[in-house]
C-alpha cells in the first residue's frame, strides 16, 4: 500500500519583482516526500534550491519575492493559500527548518532553555517546568552532554557543531512531519559535519520525520538520503534515486556535478568543472537552460524546452531532449570517457 505523501509540490513557481520585470527563481518545480523519508535536493548556488525551501516556509520576503503559481500541499492544506496565523500555527510544529549558520539563527540575547521552551510553550501549550524537561531530554537526544547546563548558557558559549545540534533539537522538539535542512553542515568542519549527519539519520529513524535535505555537496547526498532532485536554473533537471542517479545519471548537469567530485585514488593534476556559470534567473527565455554549458547540446536544445522524460526506471526521470531521441547512453560513455 503506497501511502499519500506528507508535502506534495505541485508546479511551484516563485519570483522576484525587479525592476527589469518579473524574474523567475523557482520555475514549475513539482515533487514529494513521504514519511520517514530523506529527499536531497541539489545544485549549483542561485539554481534555486533555498527558494524552493522557503516558498514551502512562506518566508520569501514579499516584497520582492512572490509564489505566483502551484500547490504546497501539506497532508492536503494547499499552504499557498494559508494565512500568516496559519503559517505561525505551521512553522516549527507542522514544518520545520534548520539554517545553515546556526549563529545567525539563534538569538544571542536569549540562553539556549528560554530559546527552546519558547516552541513548546506557543506550539504544545506546555507549563514551564514540562517545556524545560522536555528541552532538556531533546539535547540528550541530539547527543548534548550536560544538557542541564547548557539550558542557562548562551549560544555564543557554544562551539559552532553545538549550536548546530541546539537548532535540530529546536526543529524537532514538537515532532514536526517534515524537516528542511538547509545546508545544514556547510559551516562545520569534516569531522562535526559526519556527526551531524549520522545524528540525523539517526532522529530520522526513530522520529520517522520526513527530512527535505539541500545540498550542493554529493557526499551529503550519498550518505544519508534515499532520493535526489537535481536542479539548474529554477527547474528539476533529474530526479530518482540515489543509487540510480548516481550509478547512471542521465542528464548532462548531473553528470558534470558527479565528475567534479575528486577521487582520492587517482592522482589529477587539475580538478574538473563545468565550464561556464549558472545563468542569470530569467535570462534564458527559450531552449534548455543547460544548453549554453553542454557540451552535447544539439540545435533543437536552443529553441525547444524539453520535457521531464521517464527513464524506464521507477521513479527516476530527466529533462534533456537526449533521453527523448534515446542517445543518453551514448552521451555518457562519450562524457565518461
Amino acid at each position: 500500500m503506497v501511502h499519500a505523501p506528507v508535502l506534495d509540490v505541485r508546479n511551484l513557481r516563485t519570483s522576484f519583482i525587479t525592476s527589469d520585470g518579473e524574474v523567475p527563481a523557482v520555475d514549475d518545480v513539482s515533487f514529494s516526500v513521504h514519511k520517514g523519508e530523506i529527499l536531497g535536493i541539489v545544485g549549483e548556488s542561485g539554481c534555486g534550491k533555498s527558494v524552493t525551501s522557503l516558498s514551502i516556509m512562506k518566508l520569501i520576503p514579499q516584497p520582492p519575492g512572490k509564489i505566483v503559481g502551484g500547490k504546497i500541499l501539506l497532508n492536503g492544506e494547499d499552504l499557498v493559500h494559508a494565512t500568516e496565523k496559519r503559517m505561525r500555527e505551521i512553522r516549527g510544529n507542522e514544518i520545520a527548518m534548520i539554517f545553515q549558520e546556526p549563529m545567525t539563527s539563534l538569538n544571542p540575547l536569549f540562553t539556549i532553555g528560554q530559546q527552546l521552551t519558547e516552541a513548546l510553550k506557543i506550539h504544545k501549550k506546555l507549563g514551564k517546568k514540562a517545556a524545560q524537561q522536555q528541552s532538556i531530554e531533546m539535547l540528550k537526544l541530539v547527543g548534548l552532554p550536560r544538557a542541564e547546563q547548557i539550558m542557562n548558557e548562551y549560544p555564543h558559549q557554544l562551539s559552532g557543531g553545538m549550536r548546530q545540534r541546539v537548532m535540530i533539537a529546536m526543529a524537532l522538539s514538537c515532532h514536526p512531519r517534515v524537516l528542511i535542512a538547509d545546508e545544514p553542515t556547510t559551516a562545520l568542519d569534516v569531522t562535526i559535519q559526519a556527526q551531524i549527519l549520522t545524528l540525523m539519520k539517526d532522529l530520522n529513524e526513530k522520529l520517522d520525520t520526513a527530512i527535505i535535505m539541500i545540498t550542493h555537496d554529493l557526499g551529503v547526498v550519498a550518505e544519508v538520503c534515499q532520493r535526489v532532485i537535481v536542479m539548474y536554473a529554477g527547474k528539476v533537471v533529474e530526479e530518482g534515486l540515489v543509487k540510480d542517479i548516481f550509478k547512471d545519471p542521465k542528464h548532462p548537469y548531473t553528470m558534470g556535478l558527479l565528475k567534479s567530485i575528486p577521487d582520492i585514488r587517482a592522482k589529477q593534476e587539475r580538478l574538473y568543472s563545468i565550464p561556464g556559470n549558472v545563468p542569470k534567473p530569467g535570462s534564458i527565455k527559450s531552449g534548455c537552460r543547460f544548453a549554453a554549458r553542454c557540451e552535447f547540446a544539439m540545435d533543437r536544445c536552443l529553441s525547444e524546452n524539453p520535457e521531464l522524460y521517464e527513464t524506464g526506471k521507477p521513479g527516476h526521470s530527466v529533462r534533456c531532449l537526449l533521453h527523448e531521441k534515446e542517445e543518453v547512453t551514448d552521451a555518457r560513455s562519450t562524457f565518461t570517457g
